[in-house]
């Protein structure tokens, strides 16, 4: 399945890994392609990679698989490594892993020589169904996460959820709240089956897709409806940021989905009922656990936020499953 968003198409089928070689060869004229990737995916797939693009010249830039890697001198150290390499304006970088791979990838095609060409191939289920949609790139700093970043928008992304078979359990479900994000905020059939599936199929992975395509697609830039995909964000990267990133990104946003769901119960804003659920599904699924984190620990870190624009703080509640708001002005 192939769908268009803006400029660029994200192509969707099991088994795509083995039709990239061809595919690339209709738009990219080159024969060395640089791929920036992570240790344990080189381990896995350098040899699988080298087959199936067997017509091209690779040329590997391998970082630690950690999300301390969306670091500035991770950035600085990749492109001193690509440059090296030979890297030029009109070659094509490949991001080939899960979230931190896209997200630096991204940051480096859209500065380094102020832009060249990149592809995503995601490699993990958030990144899939998340990170590597969107044209969003990034790096943390001391500050907060994602506070440097650029929108660059790839070539194409491909999308193989046979990739997955080598994902971790751990990441797999630390992907699946994503996917309860994108259910509670724009698709009420997805949501109510990942209430209760632990395992999602192709069609589950191309709703939660399209929910985020959908959004992007009416606000590319983050004016408006976009914040919505930032539901459970605000509180997930003070988490994150608290913890020095050593939680997972799939876990910190759930206890923002939590938290977030707890607050607008309080306020009248989120159906009764609601936070309860999800709770049960989160716990299910070994995405949060009791007792719950203390969400005061975290609001200092909030006048970082990217949505703490000049006239406030924007944070997204749920009314209903499928029916996200945005709420300006909320005091913590």
């Amino acid at each position: 399945m192939n769908i268009p968003l803006n400029d660029y198409v994200i192509q969707i089928e099991e088994g795509l890994l083995s039709k990239i070689n061809e595919d690339i060869k209709t738009f990219y004229e080159f024969r060395e392609l640089f791929i920036l990737t992570d240790e344990n995916l080189f381990k896995l797939y350098e040899k699988e990679l080298k087959k199936e693009l067997k017509d091209f010249d690779l040329k590997f830039v391998v970082i630690p698989a950690v999300e301390q890697s969306k670091s500035l001198d991770t950035y600085a150290k990749s492109i001193n490594e690509l440059i090296g390499l030979g890297i030029k304006k009109n070659h094509l970088l490949i991001a080939f892993g899960g979230g931190v791979v896209g997200d630096l990838a991204g940051f480096i095609a859209a500065t380094l020589y102020r832009g060249v060409p990149f592809i995503q191939i995601p490699t993990s289920l958030l990144a899939m169904v998340d990170s590597s949609i969107g044209s969003k790139t990034g790096i943390d700093i001391l500050e907060g996460k994602n506070l440097i970043g650029a929108f660059k928008n790839p070539l194409k992304v491909y999308i193989d959820p046979l990739l997955l078979k080598t994902l971790p359990k751990v990441e797999y479900k630390n992907g699946l709240a994503e996917v309860i994000k994108a259910g509670l905020i724009g698709n009420k059939t997805l949501y109510e089956y990942v209430k209760v599936h632990d395992t999602l199929t192709l069609e589950e992975i191309i709703m939660a897709i399209k929910v985020k395509v959908d959004i992007v697609k009416k606000d590319p830039f983050e004016k408006n409806e976009r914040m919505f995909l930032n539901f459970g964000h605000t509180f997930g990267h003070a988490i994150e940021r608290h913890y020095d990133y050593a939680i997972k990104h799939g876990v910190a946003i759930s206890y923002g989905m939590l938290f977030s769901l707890e607050i607008g119960t309080k306020l009248g804003i989120t159906e009764k009922g609601l936070y309860e659920e999800v709770k049960d599904i989160l716990m299910r699924l070994e995405l949060v656990k009791e007792p719950l984190l203390d969400k005061t620990l975290f609001t200092k870190y909030f006048a970082n936020d990217k949505k703490n624009l000049a006239d406030g703080l924007r944070f997204i509640f749920i009314e209903q499953v499928g029916q996200p708001k945005i709420q300006k002005g909320v005091k913590f």
